[in-house]
């Protein structure tokens, strides 16, 4: 499980020990309840990571809900529901070049303004030979988009990297040289699946 959603479940068994004291007890079992979704919620399961390196993983769980060609490549965002792992992870093995965090709104992570309204916060990682964007953009239920590493650290792929907490959405900017290999309604893992592969 993430270390984050440790103070969340902390805090529902702590309140429902309160409930305990006073016999209050469909409360204990509504909080009791709720913190097992919260462990489930933050849950951190390993994932195998493919050996091919000619290829770009998806960056989190969830279901591709947009494919956008534009000036710098193919868009591929990924909404994650509140069942989803919530963990992200590197597209690919390279340095990071650059962390741009924006402030925004909440619009719903499906909608495209999603992209450049919402809070986000954009990676730039550097491989060998390719670079892609990786972009954390926050929810309507979102309330924290947490990155780990800094400018400058070397990510290999399907190494975590953060998550956000609550629904939300990633971008994976895929730059030209390849092709995409997943469809809008797929539901892809973070650092398993290949959502693109270098065109030959």
């Amino acid at each position: 499980m993430a270390k984050e959603g440790l103070p969340f479940i902390l805090v529902a068994l702590a309140i429902a020990g309160i409930f305990a004291i006073f016999g209050l007890w469909i409360g204990v079992v509504a909080l009791v309840l709720v913190a097992a979704f919260l462990a489930y919620f933050f849950r951190d399961p390993h994932r195998t990571v493919p050996a091919n390196g000619d290829t770009i993983l998806a960056a989190a769980d969830g279901r591709v809900t947009r494919i956008t060609n534009c000036d710098d490549g193919t868009l591929v965002s990924v909404f994650m529901s509140p069942f989803d792992v919530h963990i992200n992870r590197s597209p690919i093995t390279g340095t990071i070049t650059d962390i741009v965090y924006a402030k925004g709104r909440k619009l719903p992570a499906t909608r495209n303004e999603a992209s450049y309204e919402n809070e986000r916060n954009t990676l730039i990682i550097e491989g060998e030979g390719v670079t892609v964007s990786c972009t954390q953009i926050a929810g309507i239920m979102a309330r924290r988009i947490v990155c780990w590493p800094k400018i400058g650290d070397k990510l290999e792929r399907g190494e975590r990297f953060g998550l956000i907490k609550f629904s939300s959405r990633t971008d994976v900017l895929v730059p030209a040289g390849y092709k995409v290999t997943v469809n809008i309604g797929d539901h892809v893992r973070g650092g398993e699946t290949i959502i693109a592969r270098i065109i030959s």
